[in-house]
């Protein structure tokens, strides 16, 4: 992507998810938090970040409502629907074609991290302004954690697993969306998964990952945690509890303020 203070980005909106272990019998990004949709939440964070010229979302197939959401929150900022597909991926490939062409960078974000702050947001954009070809924000992992391998046939009876080792806690990020890409490498990257076997593609866990398999650099930005990724019923909850803090204490302010940094 050019360098440049004024990039044009389009955002892709991954909200085709079914939402299963939320237990709700809806689609995730339907799932009501704080008496509206996930979805809503999300597509609220990226028009206050200010950074998009175009989003569009990636809905489960023939679901009117979240495409009734994304007619309600278009204004100076179009955002447009396209049906989602089998996969993850096959989501953000249609998501891509739906934004048109003309971009600078792209930034796709998961709607399920519904209360990501705007200000991370412009982070991943400040450095594709920069020059990254890819950028992701993440935080620093708090837990040890541990490798594991089955144990051996004489050792299941006390555990089916055992330490395979503990990685160096330091250099552990747990990444989080949005991720943001040159507009240009996004798009090659998404057309190898073409040339991918199946097994090599479901292996493809993320945009950052499949952009990390044709040799692009991968840059991190602080993320937040506020951007957790809403998936189970305790995650709801913790939901719940940060809109109603916000609601009580209005947004932080943001406007010079330091950046954190990863090991913050």
């Amino acid at each position: 992507m050019p360098r440049s203070s004024t990039p044009r980005i389009g955002v892709v909106v991954v909200a085709a998810g079914s939402g299963q272990r939320l237990g709700y019998g809806l689609p995730k990004a339907q799932v009501p938090l704080a008496g509206r949709t996930i979805l809503a939440h999300a597509l609220e964070g990226i028009l206050a970040s200010g950074i998009a010229e175009r989003i569009c979302v990636a809905v489960p197939p023939r679901d009117s409502v979240l495409r009734e959401v994304c007619t309600g929150a278009s204004g100076q900022v179009p955002v447009t629907a396209v049906e989602g597909g089998a996969s993850r991926a096959a989501s953000v490939s249609r998501a891509l074609a739906g934004l048109g062409p003309d971009l600078d960078g792209i930034l796709v974000h998961d709607a399920a991290r519904a209360l990501t702050p705007p200000e991370v947001f412009v982070r991943v954009v400040e450095a594709l302004a920069a020059g990254a070809k890819a950028v992701i924000p993440a935080v620093p992992v708090a837990d040890t954690i541990k490798t594991a391998v089955p144990s051996a046939a004489d050792q299941q009876a006390i555990a089916g697993e055992k330490v395979a080792g503990t990685p160096d806690r330091s250099l552990l990020r747990a990444v989080q969306t949005p991720q943001g890409f040159d507009a240009a490498a996004l798009t090659a990257a998404h057309r190898s998964l073409a040339a991918m076997g199946p097994l090599e593609a479901e292996g493809i866990t993320d945009d950052a990952m499949l952009v990390e398999s044709q040799g692009t650099e991968v840059f991190l930005v602080p993320g937040s945690p506020e951007a957790l990724k809403i998936t189970t019923p305790l995650d709801l909850m913790t939901a719940e509890a940060l809109v109603a803090a916000r609601d009580r204490t209005g947004p932080p302010a943001t406007a010079n303020q330091p950046v954190p940094t990863l090991e913050d």
